[in-house]
Order: C-alpha cells, then sequence, then structure tokens
C-alpha cells in the first residue's frame, strides 16, 4: 500500500491509555486529512483491552495506523485479562492488531509516496541489551552496570514485569530481534530511503540529556547505531525517554514523539503534544 496524494505521515507515542487524560486524549486525536497515515510507536498502555481499545479507537479515524511494541506493551500485569509473557505476549498483540487493519513489524513494510518519491516506513521492535554503559562508570558488564544503576535507585519497571520468555534475558531477546530486522532492512531496495521507527532510540545520543544517566541501560543497543547511515533514514522517530524533541545525528533527524505522563505533559504551557509531522504527500510540505 502506498500513501494516497495530500496526505501526512504523523507520529506518537507513549499514550499511556491506563490514565484518563491520557485517555480522553485518544479519543479526541483526529488526522488532518483523510489520507494521513499514524505511527503508534510503543507504550500505549500495559493491560490489553486497553491497548487494544486505543489503536481501534485510532485505526477509525487515520488512513492507515502502523504499531510497533514499547516496553509497556510487553509487561505482564498482575490481573490483565491476558496472562501470556514475552514473546507469545507479543505474537498475540500481532494477531490481534492485524485483525484490526492495523500493521506491525511482522508485517512488509508499506511505502509512502513523498514529494521526492517512495519511502519504506519500517516499524522496528528491537528491545534493548544493557550495552549503553557511559551512565555507569567502570561498569564493564552487565551486571556490574546493574548493580551500579541499582545502588542508585535507578531500577526500570521491566526488570519485574518484562518478561523474555522463552528465552532466558532481555538482552538475548534484543539480539534476536536486531539479527531478523536487519535481515529485512538488508533486503530493500539499495535506493529505497527509510523512516525508522522504534520504541527506543537507534543511536545513544537521545539519552545525553536524562536526568539518571544509568537509565540508558534500559534504551536501546550499540548494535543499531549506525542503522540511520547504512539504512538510509529519512528520519528516525522514536519514544520511550518522555522527552520529545528533535536532534541530528550525521544529518539524519531524530524526533522523539511521547505524550508522556499527565504530570510531564500538564506543566507544559502548550499542553499535551500530539502526533508529529514526519513526512507530507506529494502535494504537502515537510514541517
Amino acid at each position: 500500500m502506498t500513501a494516497s496524494r495530500g496526505g501526512r505521515l504523523l507520529a506518537v507515542s507513549d499514550l499511556h491509555v491506563g490514565y484518563d487524560a491520557n485517555r480522553a486524549i485518544v479519543e479526541r486525536m483526529r488526522p488532518g486529512t483523510d489520507d494521513d497515515w499514524l505511527i503508534v510507536a510503543g507504550d500505549v498502555g500495559e493491560r490489553f483491552d486497553d491497548i487494544l481499545w486505543a489503536l481501534s479507537t485510532l485505526r477509525r479515524h487515520f488512513a492507515k495506523v502502523l504499531w510497533l511494541p514499547g516496553n509497556h506493551e510487553l509487561w505482564t500485569p498482575r490481573g490483565d485479562t491476558v496472562t501470556l509473557r514475552g514473546e507469545a505476549r507479543y505474537r498475540r498483540l500481532v494477531a490481534e492488531l492485524r485483525a484490526l487493519d492495523i500493521t506491525t513489524p511482522e508485517d512488509p513494510y508499506p511505502l509512502w509516496e513523498g514529494p521526492e518519491g517512495p519511502v519504506a516506513v519500517c516499524p522496528l521492535f528491537l528491545l534493548y541489551d544493557y550495552s549503553w554503559r557511559d551512565g555507569t562508570p567502570g561498569a564493564a558488564t552487565k551486571a556490574e552496570a546493574l548493580a551500579y544503576s541499582t545502588d542508585l535507585g535507578v531500577v526500570c519497571t521491566d526488570e519485574m514485569l518484562l518478561h523474555p520468555d522463552p528465552l532466558p534475558g532481555i538482552d538475548d531477546w534484543c539480539r534476536a530481534r536486531v539479527a531478523e530486522t536487519r535481515a529485512r532492512l538488508e533486503a530493500l531496495d539499495p535506493g529505497l530511503p527509510t523512516v525508522l521507527a522504534g520504541h527506543w532510540p537507534l543511536h545513544r545520543h537521545p539519552t545525553e540529556v536524562l536526568r539518571h544517566p544509568s537509565f540508558a541501560l534500559w534504551c536501546g543497543t550499540e548494535l543499531t547505531e549506525d542503522w540511520h547511515v547504512r539504512f538510509r533514514a529519512a528520519e528516525v522517530v522514536y519514544g520511550h525517554l518522555h522527552i520529545p524533541r528533535v536532534t541530528w545525528r550525521d544529518g539524519v533527524r531524530f524526533t522523539e514523539v511521547s505524550l508522556g505522563y499527565p504530570r510531564e505533559w500538564g506543566p507544559r504551557p502548550d499542553g499535551p503534544q500530539g502526533p508529529r509531522q514526519i513526512l507530507s504527500g506529494p502535494q504537502g510540505a515537510r514541517s
């Protein structure tokens, strides 16, 4: 499928619809044109029913919705109607969302028809492998880095709720996802530019502004740090950090598209941030 003329490619992440204020924002979210596509870059919610509600709501309004998981979708929270863990939980989400006509990381990458030609829009599920240890000085191993961060009182909730079953560790799952995804990206036409959309940033530079530097352990992997160049990215989209902004690396724009928690967007003068424009169609202008 390719985009119709005049539409826009939009992106948002970290909707966290378990919060009533965020749920209301999703209910009101609308495209600017009938041809707009929406990338939802993870952390829609934690509970299975909430995730399906939010994405089906968005699918009713946008011409195409592309989803990829964040860490929260992969949690197995107590009391959820779906108790699957790890890969089984992810595959169940993929099946349910495909039934809603939502594109997942397991589907062919759709082509966006932009002013300069087609662009492959690539929803990526990659995880993290604890290799970003810049914020844990002197830690040469994963165990040492986790111990350092734990001593500081900085531990991601994933350590309690995100299970890598059937693999032994999240880092093992990450390496498997990276290998599988790399092969798919390498199979693309080498002349085709891409939009690389993931929950975790592909390069570690966005984590340099974290309030707690050791939290970078749960934010990505060094295995993807050249992907924005290697796979011809016109733009890299990510979330997870709840620090919406634009940065540049090697001439490539990195856009963090999170909504975040009400306590985060509430104090902002402009209020909550809606979907960000990533690309325009042939008749539109890029923001």
